[in-house]
C-alpha cells in the first residue's frame, strides 16, 4: 500500500488492471474513504448490490461500505481517511453529503458518457502526475483534484437526476437534508416522526416529499439505513447479533431479529454465513 504522510492526514493512489481484488485482500483499504474509477466492463459490488459496467464509472465508498471488485475491473483508485478531506466539514465546499456519501436512496455510482469520462480520467491522470511528482505544496494540490473529481461527480450526479428548475433543486436539497440526517442519526432515531421534528415539518408533509420525488416511503428508508448497516456489521466484525441489535438501538433482540428478517428475507446469521464464505 502507497501512501502520502501528512501529519495525521493520508492519501493514496493506486492503478489496477484485472489485479483489484487481490490488492484489496493484501491490505485493509476498510478506514479509508475510496474514490474508485472503473472502465466500462467490470463488475463491482457495493453494500450486497450487484453493477455490470457498461459505461466507465467513479464510485465513492465510504469506510465499512462492503465493496467487491470483480477480476475484469480496470481503472484507478483514491484512499484517503477523514483527516485528509472530510466531505461534513468540508460540505459547503462540494454539495456532496447526501448525494456522493450518505445517500440512502441509491448506491453513489456516477456512469459517463464519452467525453465525461475523458475529462474524468484527465483530473485522475493530473492526479497521479502530482502523486508521483513529490513537488512542493503537494498535499495542497491533491486536495483541489480530489475536489475537482467530487465537484465534477456530484454535477452529472444532478444532470441525471433532472435538477435544472427550481422546484426539483429545491426537493432534491430537501431530500439530501433528509438523508444526513438518517446518516447522522439511525441508531438512536427509528420513526418518521423524529425526523419530521428535526426538519421541522409534519411527518405527514416528510413522507409526501419523500414519496413523490424519490419513490419510497421515508419510514422504508430508515430502516433499510439500520439494516444496511446491520449486514456490514454482521460481514465485517464478530459482534453476535444480541450485540449488533444492541448498538443499532434495539434493547429487544427478538424484535430486532424480525425487523432484519423482514427488511433482509433471511436470518442474521444466515446473511452473515453467505457473505462470510
Amino acid at each position: 500500500m502507497r501512501l502520502k504522510h501528512f501529519e495525521f492526514k493520508r492519501f493514496g493512489y493506486l492503478e489496477f488492471s484485472g489485479d483489484l481484488p487481490g490488492l484489496l485482500a493484501q491490505y485493509d483499504y476498510q478506514p479509508f474513504v475510496k474514490v474508485v474509477f472503473v472502465k466500462n466492463g467490470g463488475k463491482v459490488v457495493i453494500d450486497f448490490q450487484e453493477y455490470s459496467l457498461t459505461k466507465d464509472s467513479v464510485f465513492f465508498i465510504n469506510a465499512g461500505q462492503y465493496y467487491q471488485f470483480g477480476q475484469t475491473c480496470e481503472g484507478m483508485m483514491l484512499y484517503y481517511n477523514r483527516d485528509f478531506y472530510c466531505v461534513e466539514i468540508h460540505d459547503k465546499e462540494v454539495a456532496c453529503d447526501g448525494i456522493l456519501f450518505h445517500n440512502v436512496y441509491e448506491i453513489p455510482v456516477i456512469e459517463m458518457d464519452e467525453a465525461s469520462s475523458a475529462a474524468m480520467y484527465r483530473i485522475f491522470m493530473e492526479l497521479k502526475e502530482e502523486y508521483d511528482a513529490e513537488e512542493s505544496s503537494m498535499e495542497e494540490m491533491l486536495r483541489i483534484l480530489l475536489k475537482q473529481i467530487i465537484i465534477r461527480s456530484t454535477r452529472l450526479w444532478k444532470q441525471a437526476h433532472h435538477s435544472g428548475n427550481e422546484e426539483v433543486k429545491r426537493e432534491i436539497e430537501f431530500s439530501r437534508n433528509f438523508s444526513q440526517l438518517i446518516e447522522w442519526n439511525y441508531m438512536q432515531l427509528h420513526t418518521v416522526a423524529d425526523y419530521a421534528e428535526l426538519l421541522k415539518v409534519s411527518p405527514k408533509v416528510l413522507n409526501k416529499r419523500i414519496v413523490k420525488y424519490n419513490h419510497v416511503a421515508p419510514n422504508d428508508l430508515i430502516k433499510d439505513r439500520i439494516i444496511l448497516e446491520a449486514k456490514r456489521l454482521l460481514v465485517h466484525t464478530e459482534l453476535s447479533v444480541k450485540e449488533i441489535g444492541y448498538k443499532l438501538g434495539y434493547d429487544d433482540p427478538s424484535y430486532f431479529i424480525r425487523l432484519f428478517r423482514k427488511q433482509a428475507k433471511m436470518a442474521p446469521q444466515q446473511f452473515r454465513l453467505q457473505y462470510q464464505s
